[in-house]
C-alpha cells in the first residue's frame, strides 16, 4: 500500500483479496510499502498498517517487519534499484531527461484547461539532441526523467475486467519516472520491483485500470515478463458515494477500538464485493479461503451498507463464545468491561468470577451483537447488586412475603443447573399458589427484586443467570430491607 494513511476499509479489502488469493493457490502475500512520494508519508503509517494487518487475520508473509528473500520491503530503501533502472531506458533511448522548469508545466496546463482541454505534457524535451543534453547538464539545471510513451499498445487481460488497453501516448504526455529528489514515481517503483520481487500477481483497485498499459509499456522496454493484474471495483457506501475518511469511520482503528470482530469486518467487506458463488453471512476466513473464486468478481462498484455490521458481529461474536478457546478471551475482555464500566459501584467479586461470566456470555449469546453490549444500563443487574426496599415491592403485590418464600424454596429444590424452559414452567405453578397476585405481577415483582429494573430480558433468564445462590441473596435482602 501507499502509505499516506492508516488502513481503511478499502485498503483492508484490497489487502484481504490478495491475502485469500495468495492462500487458495498456496502462494505468499507480500507487503510493500511505497513511500516514494516523501511530501504525502505519514510517520507510523506503515507500521500502523502493519498492525492492522495483524489484529485482522492476514497477516503478510513477507513485509518490512517480518523481512523475507526480496527486501527490503519498502521503496525509500531501494532507491540504488530504480536508478540502476533508469540507467537502463536512458541507455536504451525508452527514457529522457526533461528540463523543463515547474513554472513551464504550469503554463501548459493553464493554458490547456483555457481551451477546455485535458492537460498533458507535450514531450518537448523527448527531442533534445546528445548535444544539447550534455549542454544543460554542464549548465546544472534541474531535470526529471520521463518514460517515452510508444504508440499502439498491447492489448492485457485483466483477472477481473476482461480484455483491456488504453492508448496512453493519445491521451497523456510522456510521464515523470524519476523525479527531481532522486525518487521513483509509483509507476517505475513498482514496475522494478515486482519483476525483482518475483510477484505473480497484482490485485490492486480499479483506479489503476487505465495505468496498466503504461506499466507494461515500461515491462516491454525492459524485456521483463509481467505479472498477471486484477483489478478491484471501488467500495462504496450503500448510496453509491465514496467512503467518507473525514470523520475517520472508515479506518480500521475505529472499529477494533469499537469491540467489532475482525471476521465480522472481512465477511462484511466479500459479502458486498463479489468473489463467491453465493451471498451468505457469517463466512470464516478459511471458508473464505477455501470458496473464492477470482472469476466471480463482478465489475460494478462494491457498496457496503455498514448499519449491517452489527448483524455480522453478531453472527461471528456467536461463534467465539461457542469456541473453547476464544472463549477465554472473551471472559478476560468482559472482566476488564465491567472493572471499567462499574468499578466505582461497589461491585462485588464474585460476579468477576470466571464461571459467572462465562455463565452470562453462554446465555446472551445470539442476542448481542457487540461484547459491549452486556455492560450498557439494561445489563447492570449482572454486576451491580440491586437496592430495592420492600415498600417498593408492596406497591406490587401485598403478597410479597408468600412469593419470596416460594422463590427461595423453588432455588434451594434447584440448586443444581437451571434452564429457563424448566423454570418458566415451576414460575406458573409457583404462582397458582399464590391467593392473589397475577403471573404479570409476580413477574413484575421478581425482576424489581433481583435487577432494581422493569425491562430486560426474561425473569426466568435472569435467575438462570444469577444462578440459585445469588437470586436467594438478592431476594432475600429486597424482603429484609
Amino acid at each position: 500500500p501507499v502509505v499516506t494513511g492508516f488502513l481503511h476499509l478499502g485498503g483492508l479489502r484490497t489487502a484481504l483479496y490478495n491475502y485469500i488469493f495468495a492462500k487458495s493457490h498456496q502462494g505468499t502475500f507480500i507487503l510493500r510499502v511505497e513511500d516514494t512520494d516523501q511530501n504525502r508519508v505519514v510517520p507510523g503509517a506503515a507500521e500502523g498498517i502493519e498492525d492492522m494487518l495483524d489484529w485482522a487475520g492476514i497477516p503478510p508473509d513477507e513485509s518490512p517487519r517480518r523481512g523475507g528473500s526480496f527486501g527490503p520491503y519498502q521503496q525509500s530503501h531501494r532507491l540504488d534499484l530504480y536508478r540502476r533502472a533508469i540507467d537502463v531506458l536512458l541507455e536504451r533511448g525508452a527514457a529522457y531527461r526533461c528540463f523543463c522548469t515547474p513554472q513551464r508545466l504550469e503554463l501548459l496546463k493553464k493554458e490547456a484547461l483555457r481551451s477546455q482541454q485535458t492537460p498533458r505534457y507535450d514531450n518537448r524535451c523527448r527531442h533534445l539532441t546528445p548535444t544539447e543534453v550534455s549542454e544543460k547538464l554542464s549548465q546544472g539545471l534541474d531535470w526529471v526523467v520521463r518514460f517515452r510513451l510508444e504508440k499502439g499498445v498491447e492489448p492485457f487481460r485483466d483477472l477481473v475486467y476482461g480484455w483491456n488497453k488504453h492508448e496512453v501516448a493519445d491521451v497523456e504526455g510522456d510521464p515523470v519516472i524519476l523525479k527531481g529528489d532522486g525518487f521513483p514515481t509509483y509507476h517505475l517503483a513498482n514496475v522494478v520491483d515486482d519483476h525483482y520481487m518475483g510477484i505473480s500477481h497484482v490485485l490492486r483497485g480499479t483506479e489503476w485500470l487505465t495505468s496498466t498499459s503504461k506499466h507494461l509499456l515500461l515491462y516491454k522496454a525492459f524485456g521483463w515478463d509481467p505479472p498477471q493484474f486484477g483489478h478491484l471495483p471501488l467500495l462504496l457506501n450503500r448510496d453509491g458515494g465514496k467512503l467518507s475518511k473525514r470523520q475517520g469511520d472508515i479506518f480500521l482503528e475505529r472499529f477494533a477500538r469499537d469491540g467489532y470482530l475482525p471476521e465480522a469486518l472481512l465477511d462484511i467487506i466479500t459479502n458486498c464485493g463479489s468473489g463467491f458463488a453465493e451471498k451468505q453471512m457469517g463466512r470464516t476466513l478459511e471458508e473464505l479461503i477455501s470458496q473464492f473464486e477470482i472469476g466471480r468478481i463482478t465489475t460494478h462498484s462494491a457498496l457496503l451498507d455498514l448499519e449491517k455490521l452489527p448483524e455480522f458481529n453478531r453472527i461471528h461474536l456467536a461463534r467465539h463464545i461457542e469456541n473453547e478457546g476464544l472463549r477465554q478471551k472473551l471472559i478476560r475482555e468482559l472482566q476488564l468491561l465491567v472493572e471499567h464500566v462499574y468499578g466505582d459501584q461497589q461491585v462485588d467479586q464474585e460476579v468477576l468470577e470466571k464461571e459467572y461470566v462465562e455463565r452470562v456470555l453462554l446465555l446472551r449469546k445470539g442476542h448481542i451483537s457487540l461484547l459491549k453490549n452486556l455492560v450498557s444500563s439494561d445489563y447492570s443487574y449482572l454486576w451491580v447488586r440491586p437496592s430495592v426496599s420492600r415498600e417498593q415491592l408492596q406497591t406490587i403485590s401485598g403478597e410479597v412475603d408468600e412469593i419470596g418464600k416460594l422463590v427461595l424454596g423453588l432455588m434451594t429444590r434447584q440448586a443444581a443447573v437451571l434452564a429457563v424452559e424448566e423454570l418458566n414452567k415451576d414460575l406458573r405453578s409457583l404462582q397458582k399458589q399464590t391467593k392473589e397476585t397475577k403471573y404479570s405481577s409476580m413477574m413484575k415483582l421478581l425482576r424489581l427484586a433481583l435487577s432494581g429494573q422493569q425491562h430486560g430480558p426474561s425473569v426466568a433468564e435472569m435467575m438462570v443467570t444469577l444462578g440459585p445462590k445469588e437470586v436467594c441473596g438478592r431476594i432475600h435482602k429486597a424482603l429484609s430491607s
